[in-house]
């Protein structure tokens, strides 16, 4: 497995990470916990050293999977996981909470969690509007002074409230949707990463499973899956996004690869400090998933991608309306 660093940081990944928050949350019922632990573990034997959690996923159960799965691998792999949200007694999502003192506890309960003696990574999962971003950068920026965390993420944040973070405590990755069919970082967002020397973890980088081509109009998700709101999944959406996923598998064909493949490929040929994450509950996604590192795209194929994906308009919001209000602050 190829390396990359994260901007002009010290953290060295794997080119491909793994998003862990499906085994536990989002996409219908928590998956079985051995199964899970066993395709964590087995991510590692294929050579990922990049594990993404958070607290929200759950909450609280998906960091001590993590944990718990990649105990034999302390001081081998990079776990990043993620504050910002505050939870009712029954774990119920109550609104953003980045205060100091809540990033203080939530730290230490990560690290509980996760049985590390640091966070390699943490994320501010969304912007908090109630706390200015100096006072958030201020707090991960001790934590690191303590050696309780190692490296300051955003997720979601505007280029305002990148630099703002930045020139307080120095923003070592931001992680957003990022994709074929989701392309608005590349406006402001990424000009500004490569300015500022920051790496870019793209999420959802498959579309949340669209772009691999196993979903169309008739694909009918569980009743607990977060896709039931997003306005691209409607069957009529789906069936106007399919020309993109006909694209992909245009190109795959060609390739001798599969249209997650060249997803996945075209991300990690964007930018050399971009590391996918995509999350996956089942091993032959995973060997595929990986088996992207190995195709590589030249400048005539990234040409062709991109006018023909110029002529295909993605019908459908990537979140409903109140989701993407915590977004790009």
């Amino acid at each position: 497995m190829q390396k990359r660093k994260l901007g002009n940081s010290s953290l060295e990944v794997s080119a491909l990470g793994l998003g862990c928050m499906g085994m536990s949350y989002g996409y219908g019922p928590a998956k079985d916990r051995g199964e899970m632990i066993s395709l964590i573990r087995t991510a590692v034997e294929r050579g990922i050293t990049f594990f993404d959690t958070a607290e929200a996923y759950g909450p609280f159960t998906n960091e001590e999977l993590v944990g718990e799965a990649l105990a034999p691998f302390r001081g081998h792999v990079v776990i990043a996981t993620k504050f910002g949200f505050k939870f009712g007694p029954n774990g119920e999502q109550m609104g953003m909470d980045s205060r100091p003192e809540h990033i203080r506890q939530v730290a230490e309960d990560a690290l509980r969690r996760l049985g590390v003696d640091a966070i390699d990574l943490f994320y501010q999962h969304r912007v908090d509007p109630d706390v200015p971003i100096e006072e958030v950068a201020g707090a991960v920026k001790e934590l690191i002074q303590e050696g309780k965390v190692r490296h300051f993420g955003l997720s979601e944040a505007g280029v305002q409230t990148i630099r703002r973070a930045h020139a307080v405590q120095p923003v070592t990755a931001l992680q957003s949707e990022y994709s074929l069919w989701w392309r608005k970082p590349e406006d402001e967002v990424m000009p500004t990463l490569e300015e500022l020397g920051i790496g870019f973890v793209p999420f959802s980088p498959l579309g949340k499973g669209f772009l691999t081509g196993k979903i169309d109009e008739n694909t009918t998700f569980d009743s607990s899956d977060f896709r039931n709101i997003v306005p691209r999944f409607t069957p009529e959406a789906r069936k106007a996004n399919q020309a993109l996923v006909d694209l992909l598998g245009m190109v795959a064909e060609r390739e001798k690869a599969t249209p997650a493949q060249i997803a996945l490929a075209w991300l990690l040929a964007r930018k050399p400090w971009i590391v996918p994450i995509p999350g996956t509950t089942k091993l032959h996604r995973l060997e595929e998933n990986i088996g992207a590192v190995a195709v590589e795209l030249g400048s005539d194929d990234l040409c062709e991608i991109d006018s023909a994906t110029s002529e295909i308009t993605v019908q459908g919001a990537r979140y409903p309306e109140e989701l993407e209000r915590r977004t790009g602050l």
